[in-house]
């Protein structure tokens, strides 16, 4: 008598059951996947942001630390600032050559925050004008941070009276910052001697800001 061998298979509802398995899985693989994905990209973002801010707290630090005296400007402030620009001048050490000055802005604009540069110059009737050019802008700028969404500044006085804005130096008739550089002003004689600015910047999705402070001149 010879017996015939039957192969066994999968029934329908076996094979749908495996289907459906096998979609779960791959859903959940997939959901896995997508949140890494979420995440490194969310990482490389704040990593990116990161290394902006330091590269530009950096560059303020070296401008701010360069910062030129009352003296060296006839007695004029160094520094005018509000909540969305801050304009300092600098001095300048060329290699092998005579020592200068120049003016560095820091500005905020449709939530970029930029610097731009003068030309070194040894001459403050020069430096006036370029003064004067600083607060409009310059076409002239560099890229240090994106998704800026305030910019606030205060100043260092050594007075006693500690930290305070630009604009209520202004109240308090403490500042010469609108004789900067102005031919027809003449020599402004200084009150107060500033000695350290603080740079808050908000970030877009972040809660709370970020503070760093400088300190204007070598100390």
């Amino acid at each position: 008598m010879r017996f015939r061998k039957h192969t066994m298979g999968l029934t329908l509802v076996e094979l749908l059951v495996a289907i459906s398995v096998l979609g779960i899985v791959a859903m959940l693989g997939w959901r896995g996947l997508d949140s890494i994905t979420r995440a490194r990209a969310s990482l490389n973002r704040e990593l990116e942001q990161a290394r902006g801010l330091q590269l530009a707290f950096a560059q303020l630090q070296t401008d701010c630390a360069n910062a030129a005296d009352v003296d060296t400007l006839d007695g004029h402030a160094p520094l005018m600032m509000d909540d969305t620009h801050l304009t300092l001048a600098r001095r300048l050490q060329p290699e092998a050559q005579a020592g200068a000055l120049q003016l560095v802005t820091y500005r905020l604009q449709d939530g970029v925050l930029t610097r731009e540069e003068s030309a070194a110059t040894r001459r403050l009737a020069q430096l006036a004008q370029d003064w004067q050019q600083s607060q409009t802008g310059s076409a002239l700028r560099v890229t240090l941070q994106k998704d800026v969404q305030a910019m606030k500044l205060r100043v260092w006085a050594d007075d006693g009276r500690g930290w305070r804005s630009w604009q209520q130096m202004a109240a308090s008739n403490l500042t010469s910052g609108g004789a900067l550089m102005n031919p027809q002003a003449g020599t402004t004689a200084m009150q107060t001697v500033w000695s350290g600015v603080e740079v808050s910047l908000q970030m877009n999705g972040k809660e709370a800001a970020l503070t760093k402070i400088f300190m204007l001149g070598a100390v």
